[in-house]
């Protein structure tokens, strides 16, 4: 499997992240029971058998029970943990916590950022993690105190690189501008159905500042998928567009859409969540497709829903 580098950094990865949000199959931890610990197991394995090496978290998912399996799994495969590179993330805040009364929220404050990364650390039962996300944009965000907190959490050894999720350019450069290493990358929304990271600077930013984009939801939450979600507004040409690009290469749907992604010179790495083993490894073939530019335009101009100007 190639691998990219992620952002300007040493690090490295596939050009595929497995997404650990569902592994779960709940977003309640007192639900983790046997049957769902087997389960998020074997769609690890999975991941790993078919060589995904990047594995993505967030200190929601499951309220911390997501990077718990995964410190499970690495506990019972010793030295994988040197072989697979980790993000997790922090800054989102459900109601309730940390008082009765508290609000649903985004919260970057210094203290919330250190603990926060202790508590993943010993969920994840590692010692440093390799890249710290900020959730989504805190609008009480203090930059230099963001960047403090964040250069501790270095110094300490927790944490080896930095980046972000849900940023527009503009707070990216904010908080860039008083944090002294380059952030690594940005994970986004981006996919067939949500094009505007294409046409609002969002990823000529990342492009020539050197940070990666991550793409979540890379097929727009199945409403992309084979066969599209039950509730999927996508357009019937697009599907066909889509469809057609599959057989020609062989490959499925959702293989096409991550192939399309890939093929931006941006360097956009979609985050694959399925908890299924099997869609788990079909996704992998969209590292052996380069469609050409045709195809992709055949693909953006059928999401676009009308002709280029």
């Amino acid at each position: 499997m190639r691998t990219v580098r992620l952002g300007r950094s040493e690090l490295q990865t596939t050009r595929l992240i497995y997404g650990c949000m569902r592994i779960a199959g709940t977003w309640n931890p007192a639900e983790i029971d046997e049957r769902r610990r087997r389960e998020a197991f074997a769609a690890l394995e999975a991941a790993v058998e078919f060589g995904y090496n990047h594995f993505d978290h967030a200190d929601i998912y499951a309220n911390g029970g997501c990077e718990q399996l995964l410190g499970e799994f690495l506990k019972v495969n010793p030295g994988l943990r040197e072989r697979i590179i980790i993000t997790t993330k922090v800054g989102i805040r459900w109601a309730g916590d940390a008082d009765a009364d508290a609000p649903h929220r985004y919260d970057f404050s210094a203290g919330h950022i250190e603990r926060s990364c202790e508590a993943s650390l010993k969920r994840l039962g590692i010692e440093v993690i390799d890249v710290y996300l900020l959730h989504r944009p805190d609008v009480l965000m203090a930059p230099g105190e963001v960047a403090g907190a964040l250069q501790r959490l270095k110094e300490q050894g927790k944490v080896r690189y930095f980046g972000v999720s849900n940023f527009t350019p503009a707070q990216v450069a904010l908080l860039q501008s008083h944090l002294g290493e380059p952030l690594v990358c940005n994970q986004i929304e981006v996919h067939p159905l949500r094009l505007s990271p294409f046409e609002d600077g969002t990823l000529d930013y990342l492009c020539e500042h050197g940070i990666t984009p991550t793409s979540w939801s890379p097929v727009a939450g199945g409403r992309l998928g084979d066969p599209p979600r039950a509730d999927s507004d996508a357009p019937a040409r697009l599907l066909a567009a889509l469809d057609a690009e599959a057989k020609r290469c062989g490959i499925s749907r959702t293989a096409v859409v991550l192939a399309w992604l890939l093929r931006h010179p941006a360097g956009i790495l979609p985050i694959v969540g399925s908890r299924q083993p099997e869609r788990i490894r079909e996704a992998v073939a969209a590292e052996g497709v380069e469609l050409s530019r045709e195809a992709w335009y055949r693909i953006y101009t059928a999401a676009r829903g009308r002709a280029l100007p």
